[in-house]
């Protein structure tokens, strides 16, 4: 990820990114105890802001948290802070926390005001590399939590289990859990064997990706069917292709599982449509 760009959102205001402050009591700092949101723009027009907003409300609704703006007010200061940074494409990150108290207490005191949180970092299309060859995962045991549904910020588990990936030469971690594949660290992932696409089912082991449903948009255009079902350890490295998905990276693939090839070791005929898919559906939904 690229630095962040020169202004960001505090509370309702745009301010210099270098200026923002926010309490050390802010309960984000001492328990995780917030959300967050990360929306690729194009052309300097997100995309599909408002699914990724609807998703921010589910996840502040799983904390017990209300929405601190409405609709309309969220529309406004996503496109001030987008166009503050120059627009053009950029990643907006946005997190809602609980709030700052008194002091140090597991059961948040009421009345607590929301800190609201956001900024942008300019978005880079993946490396030559990474499109001609492919990337490299490991799989590790998924040690998070058991709410991943939520999109919450404490992301402790994700950061080792990518360094450790990192540390095998991995570029994103598979990870799985009593014997199923759950998701990537930071990416929903996709299978083929023999002409079937697979990807693991919605539940509260896995986010709720919205760059996973637009790849399903995409597959959906180009008529090929998607299978949602569990996928046993045993059938990674049987599959075909594998890819991967997720609001920056948009759809990679995935080419070796450590030191073993995937299919033919690289992308294969399936991601290179959907890749391609990708990219037409980001013309015609953000005119970039």
């Amino acid at each position: 990820m690229a630095d962040a760009l020169p202004t960001c959102l505090l509370n309702g205001e745009l301010i210099a990114t270098r200026d923002a402050r926010v309490s050390p009591l802010d309960r984000a700092f001492l328990f995780g105890d917030a959300i967050y949101e990360v929306v690729p723009c194009y052309g300097g027009r997100p995309l599909r802001l408002d699914t990724h907003l609807d998703r921010l409300a589910n996840s502040l609704e799983g904390l017990g948290m209300a929405d601190p703006y409405p609709r309309k007010r969220w529309h406004e200061l996503f496109g001030q802070l987008v166009e503050a940074n120059g627009g053009g494409n950029v990643g907006v990150y946005l997190e809602v926390t609980r709030g700052a108290g008194s002091g140090r207490d597991f059961l948040p005191p009421e009345g607590l005001e929301p800190t609201i949180f956001g900024f942008a970092w300019p978005l880079t299309p993946p490396a030559q590399a990474q499109l001609d060859n492919g990337l490299t995962g490991v799989v590790l045991e998924d040690i998070r939590w058991l709410r991943c549904d939520i999109k919450s910020t404490a992301l402790l588990a994700a950061v080792l289990l990518r360094r450790e990936a990192e540390e095998r030469g991995g570029d994103e971690a598979i990870l799985v859990r009593n014997g199923h594949l759950t998701e990537g660290s930071s990416s929903a992932v996709f299978l083929v064997k023999k002409n079937e696409i697979i990807t693991p089912p919605a539940s509260t082991e896995r986010l709720p990706s919205i760059t996973r449903e637009i790849v399903g948009d995409v597959l959906d255009e180009l008529g090929l069917k998607v299978t949602e079902r569990e996928v046993p350890i045993a059938e990674l490295m049987e599959m075909d292709e594998a890819w991967i998905s997720s609001a920056t990276r948009e759809a990679l693939a995935i080419t070796r599982l450590g030191d073993r090839p995937i299919g033919t070791g690289k992308p294969g005929p399936v991601w290179k449509r959907v890749y391609e898919g990708f990219q037409a559906l980001k013309k015609r939904e953000c005119g970039a």
